[in-house]
């Protein structure tokens, strides 16, 4: 009977995704020194922490895997079976995203100019923030299945994910100055070397834009 329960209740498939999300936000957060070490042009630094990245890129990337072949295809689940793997890729896509920076820098040895270093750790912290915040709405989840997605938890989740689009406006603005502070100067620069920061100063953008995108499918979640 018990064995015939789990297969129609099946396991939770919250934790599993929380965890993804754990080792997403580890890979993120390896951008931090990252970009402290790619200004300083410490490339045996850069390479060691590029490595890190990929490591926990493939990490996460094992643990998607998993996932998708583990989640159950019953009817009993406490919430949508596409709604979770459409999280579970987008959390993923994050640190895809910053395996694809790191490997564009340090594989160009890259040299960023002043005015763009100048803002631009705040930049980097600030879309590691909006992760973060992302995560913090999925560690609700399993509040939110045991409340029935109902109740005083839901408007907690909203305030979260209100608080996630606050933070990627934030990355969005800090992003328009950054570019405009190399298109004041491009012109002075190799035009390969101007075409790969944009791709660079863009790609990290999209890190916040992503985990903002977790935070609505949550939302959409909340309102089924």
């Amino acid at each position: 009977m018990a064995n015939f329960l789990a297969n129609v209740f099946g396991a939770s498939p919250v934790k599993p995704l929380q965890q993804h999300m754990d080792k997403v936000c580890a890979c993120v957060s390896e951008l931090t020194p990252f970009f402290k070490a790619t200004f300083a042009q410490n490339w045996d630094e850069v390479q060691k922490l590029r490595s890190s990245i990929s490591q926990l890129e493939r990490e996460a990337d094992d643990l998607k895997k998993e996932i998708r072949l583990q989640l159950p295809k019953g009817i009993m689940l406490p919430v949508s079976r596409r709604d979770l793997l459409e999280v579970l890729t987008m959390q993923d896509k994050i640190a895809n995203k910053a395996k694809d920076i790191s490997g564009i820098i340090l594989g160009r040895r890259m040299q960023f100019p002043d005015v763009v270093m100048e803002n631009y750790a705040a930049f980097v912290s600030r879309c590691i923030d909006a992760t973060l915040q992302a995560q913090t709405a999925i560690n609700e989840l399993d509040e939110l299945v045991q409340t029935g997605f109902r109740g005083k938890e839901v408007e907690l989740v909203e305030s979260m994910i209100l608080k996630l689009d606050d933070i990627e406006q934030d990355t969005d603005s800090l992003q328009v100055d950054i570019r405009y502070a190399l298109f004041e100067i491009e012109k002075e620069l190799p035009p390969v070397d101007v075409m790969f920061l944009y791709k660079v100063i863009d790609g990290t953008g999209e890190v916040a834009d992503l985990a903002q995108r977790v935070g609505s499918r949550l939302q959409l979640m909340l309102a089924r």
